[in-house]
């Protein structure tokens, strides 16, 4: 089993930083693309940036020069650096990767539990 956890969140004023890190563990033999998602109150879950193995980025429009996702391999970890906040970065910040277990040619999607980001005016 893979389990994808979260860290980072919290409560900052608008135009400051935060840094959120996803780590995967379990029985990985090789992760695909990871992806951060949002999710606002009473929105739907956005793609927010997203990162393949060879380090290969996207970003949403609405983060662009903002936010910059990166990833460790050794550890199977992806990181989301998040500057320049605004009151609606706020929301619910979750973790996805495509995961490889041993043997299999189709990656396994997986979700993190969320960390709450909560940027004040």
């Amino acid at each position: 089993q893979v389990q994808l956890v979260e860290s980072g969140g919290g409560l900052v004023q608008a135009g400051g930083s935060l840094r959120l890190s996803c780590a995967a563990s379990g029985s990985i033999f090789g992760i695909d693309v990871m992806r951060w998602y949002r999710q606002a109150p009473g929105k739907q879950r956005e793609l927010v940036a997203a990162i393949t193995s060879s380090g290969s980025t996207n970003y949403a429009d609405s983060v662009k020069g903002r936010f910059t996702i990166s990833r460790d391999n050794a550890k199977n970890t992806a990181y989301l650096q998040m500057n320049t906040l605004k009151p609606e970065d706020t929301a619910v910040y979750y973790c996805n990767a495509g995961v490889f277990a041993i043997g299999t040619m189709i990656p396994r999607q997986y979700w993190g539990q969320g960390t709450q980001v909560t940027v004040s005016s």
